[in-house]
């Protein structure tokens, strides 16, 4: 993940501005803003996954991964002692999760159903970001940042199978279910290609037009990836030869992506200035149809989506005035305030 809240108010002006340009479509946009739950603890936030078996939504938050059922909006467990939390990954025929503890260098595996912890798996690369399982070969990947590469874990033995040379900062990461795994490589401007089956990269694509992919979804019937892009755009591409397809303007602070292939639509929570959900449409087959914008709050920059009930599910806090400026800090973030940390429901609105 990506710290761009330091930007606040260019952030605000390009949100804005996106609102009043898409002010009427946004209007007649099938989803809104229901909910805002508190949640406890003051530690800072990223990736959220959603299980829908259990109905239940797992959010990174700090040293701990916090479990809110999705029915009651209420906290139902949580899992302690993964510092520098980044992701979760879920594999629910395996009946485990997979948590990646950024400070620890620490894949923490976790039984589905009980939440206890199983065992730990230690990275071969420096601070795991983004975690993925990839179904198709039972394998689980974390994404190294600070390593610049991958490490490759079968999923039941809990054995380290290889270390991928990325040669880049990659972010987050998805899976076509069929042994391919695409991942942002965010200093490039590129999507790379792995294949989980021999643990290689087989293409880096460059994103003409992306600056400093972070989020990324995929649209597995269509075959295409939906990379959302620092300089608010998202890109899609076809993930069978790397080719951009089109892409679309997209709101400020963006982090996350994710697809709805029964609506096709694509989502990209942007949480800079006064916050918004982007709505992409997307053709049957090709490039977008255009974006539409859904106010949110600011600082809700992650999301998951929940395709059963079409809803989505961000996080945000609220936050003070920024430090001042200094050599070693010179974009300093804002502090959260104490007791604010909650989670935020936007869902489709009835059609009457």
């Amino acid at each position: 993940m990506t710290g761009r809240l330091s930007r606040a108010l260019p952030g605000m002006l390009c949100a804005l501005a996106l609102v009043a340009l898409t002010g009427a479509a946004a209007a007649a946009a099938p989803y809104r803003l229901t909910r805002s739950v508190p949640l406890p603890g003051d530690d800072g936030w990223d990736y959220l996954a959603f299980e829908p078996q259990s109905q239940r939504l797992f959010i990174a938050h700090g040293t701990h991964v916090l479990v809110v059922d999705a029915a009651s909006l209420q906290v139902v467990g949580q899992i302690a002692d993964t510092p520098g939390v980044h992701g979760i990954a879920l594999a629910p025929e395996l009946a485990r999760g997979y948590i990646s503890a950024g400070r620890s260098n620490l894949i923490v595996e976790f039984d589905l159903k009980t939440l206890a912890r199983m065992r730990e798996i230690k990275t071969t690369g420096d601070n795991p970001d983004a975690i993925l399982y990839e179904p198709a070969t039972e394998r689980v990947f974390t994404f190294n940042g600070r390593g610049r590469n991958a490490t490759a874990v079968d999923a039941r033995s809990g054995a380290v199978l290889a270390t991928i040379a990325l040669e880049a900062k990659p972010e987050f990461a998805v899976t076509d279910a069929h042994g391919h795994v695409y991942v942002n490589l965010e200093d490039r401007n590129s999507i790379a290609v792995i294949d989980a089956r021999t643990l290689t990269v087989t293409a880096v694509w460059p994103i003409a037009g992306c600056e400093e992919p972070s989020g990324l979804a995929i649209d597995r019937a269509g075959k295409r990836l939906l990379p959302v892009c620092g300089n608010e755009v998202m890109a899609v591409v076809d993930a069978r030869s790397g080719k951009l397809l089109g892409r679309t303007p997209i709101g400020a602070g963006v982090d996350a992506a994710a697809y709805d292939p029964r609506a096709r639509l694509a989502f990209a929570s942007c949480g800079e200035g006064a916050g918004v959900l982007s709505i992409v449409g997307l053709r049957a087959a090709g490039g977008p149809t255009g974006s539409e914008s859904v106010p949110t709050q600011h600082g809700a920059r992650t999301l998951a989506l929940d395709e059963p009930h079409r809803r989505l599910y961000l996080v945000t806090a609220d936050f003070g005035v920024a430090p001042a400026p200094t050599p070693e800090h010179p974009h300093p973030r804002p502090p959260q305030l104490p007791g604010t940390f909650r989670l935020l429901v936007v869902e489709r609105a009835a059609v009457h």
